[in-house]
């Protein structure tokens, strides 16, 4: 299928619910990071994509989120555009655990550094490169219900409109209406503690920084525009609605004995630790990204970081699948592969939680010795790259170190020009690298017939491979690299295997 023509910015962002009058192959429910990444790897692949997104415009009230790990902004560089994110951020050491930060700047990656940047700032980013691949964002359409069959789901829209499609992905956060109209359990843990957290002016000087006590965790810090950021632990779990600026002011109090004169509020979100994942991250032709698959509390930074892996990880697989190039079982990959990174998310945040949630003897002798452990080279290194999303590995099988991993960013000569690995990946295709291990005459002719969906490239590459948490690795011979950059074939015994692998990842030449 045709890449679909671009469309002028005010089109796709002002678009009513008339305008679906035409099926589209993929539907995407909800605009935020990881629908906005998902829609420009279909959009990379030629899909028939479309966002439906319940907010009028992509402004963002609150903070949300507050930067890219050192994973993410490798996966946009893959794709060419990480510089638009690198110009407006501020390159920053944002890894950390339970408050210890972690310095990542020895890891081996061109990127070995976190990106200070609002969400919001984020997702205007992501949302002009969407539009610039032609992808329509239907504003002010909310979903009210969603049927599927063997060969379509339909999409209702509050108001009554509907749409056909030939999957719908839902994107559209913790509480999403997908997940539940697709009747995927959402299993996991409630909250334990609720967090309110607050852009404010206050008439007095605060108490900057960090403190603990019985309650929990509470900080104040300055913000870039020059007000108070505020982050509570309240004294009540079962807060019901929308926080209000009397429910800061009392947690205030409840801390400080005072409130510092608070007002003027540009924004107040309530957070708490509920720690869910969906079951299953697929049924039938619905799929989960995102929120929608997991919530956890957001000590780490982790949360929008892992939605954009899951779009990086699913966008691919859905383009072969939905263009009819791969069979429908592909996207049984997904849920194989990201349900256990999710689950490990919710593992470490639930650790960080443990230790900051009180602050008793115990839990600060706890966050002590976890302190003195990360201060190491080895352990720290460790957590900085679980923490980044540096070390993802998904379980391809046994053999090469590589094998699973994210494949550096080497530096190549190629075709006789010298260009940096993950600049081959900008089309989001898969590449077979053969570092002069595969003798042409020994490479099947067959082989060409996955050409559309996998470069093959002669190159060659003086740099040393080393891997997060590995260390130095034997340089392969060749590589089957997936379009989102991790090893799928190592072949340092001629060809065995390759046409097998390219068959399970790109389906049947």
């Amino acid at each position: 299928m045709p890449m679909m023509h671009p469309t002028p910015r005010a089109h796709a962002s002002t678009a009513q619910p008339r305008g679906l009058a035409p099926d589209h192959h993929i539907v995407i429910a909800g605009g935020g990071p990881t629908g906005l990444m998902l829609a420009a790897e279909l959009a990379l692949a030629g899909c028939d994509v479309a966002i439906l997104e319940r907010r009028d415009s992509q402004n963002l009230m609150g903070m949300r989120a507050g930067g890219l790990h050192a994973r993410s902004i490798e996966m946009l560089d893959q794709r060419g555009v990480a510089e638009r994110f690198l110009r407006e951020g501020t390159i920053t050491q944002l890894a950390g655990f339970a408050w210890t930060r972690l310095d990542i700047g020895d890891l081996p990656t061109r990127h070995a550094y976190g990106l200070a940047l609002r969400q919001s700032h984020i997702e205007r980013i992501l949302a002009d490169w969407v539009t610039e691949l032609g992808v329509p964002i239907y504003r002010g359409c909310e979903v009210s219900d969603v049927v599927q069959d063997e060969a379509h789901v339909e999409v209702t829209l509050a108001g009554g409109k509907r749409l056909r499609a030939d999957y719908l992905v839902g994107c559209d956060g913790g509480r999403s209406l997908v997940r539940k109209q697709a009747g995927i359990e959402f299993a996991g843990t409630d909250a334990t503690l609720s967090n309110l957290m607050a852009e404010v002016a206050m008439r007095q000087a605060p108490a900057w920084g960090l403190r603990h006590d019985a309650l929990g965790f509470h900080g104040l810090s300055r913000t870039e525009n020059g007000r108070v950021l505020v982050v509570m632990t309240e004294a009540m779990i079962d807060r019901r609605g929308e926080p209000t600026l009397s429910d800061l002011s009392a947690a205030l109090i409840a801390v400080y004995g005072t409130d510092f004169g608070v007002h003027s509020p540009s924004w107040i979100s309530r957070f708490t630790d509920a720690a869910r994942q969906a079951v299953a991250y697929r049924r039938g032709r619905v799929l989960l990204a995102g929120d929608a698959a997991h919530i956890h509390h957001s000590v780490g930074g982790q949360g929008l970081n892992t939605g954009l892996q899951d779009a990086f990880n699913l966008g691919w697989k859905l383009a072969l699948v939905a263009k009819g190039l791969a069979p429908d079982s592909l996207l049984d990959s997904y849920h194989a592969e990201r349900h256990p990174v999710a689950a490990r998310v919710l593992r470490n945040t639930r650790a960080q939680i443990a230790l900051l949630r009180r602050d008793d003897d115990g839990r600060r002798a706890a966050r002590e010795i976890v302190a003195e452990l990360l201060a190491m080279d080895e352990p720290r290194q460790r957590f900085g790259a679980m923490m980044s999303g540096l070390d993802i590995r998904y379980d391809l099988g046994d053999g090469h170190p590589l094998l699973g991993r994210r494949v550096p960013d080497l530096a190549l000569t190629a075709e006789g020009r010298s260009v940096r690995l993950f600049t081959l990946l900008h089309d989001a295709r898969g590449a077979l690298l053969n570092f002069g291990g595969l003798d042409p005459r020994d490479i099947s002719p067959d082989i060409s017939l996955w050409a559309a969906r996998v470069m093959r490239i002669n190159a060659s590459c003086d740099d040393a491979w080393e891997l997060p948490c590995i260390g130095a690795i034997t340089a392969p011979k060749a590589v089957l690299v997936r379009p989102d950059g991790h090893v799928a074939w190592v072949g340092d015994d001629g060809t065995s295997g390759l046409v097998e692998t390219l068959t399970s990842w790109f389906g049947a030449a």
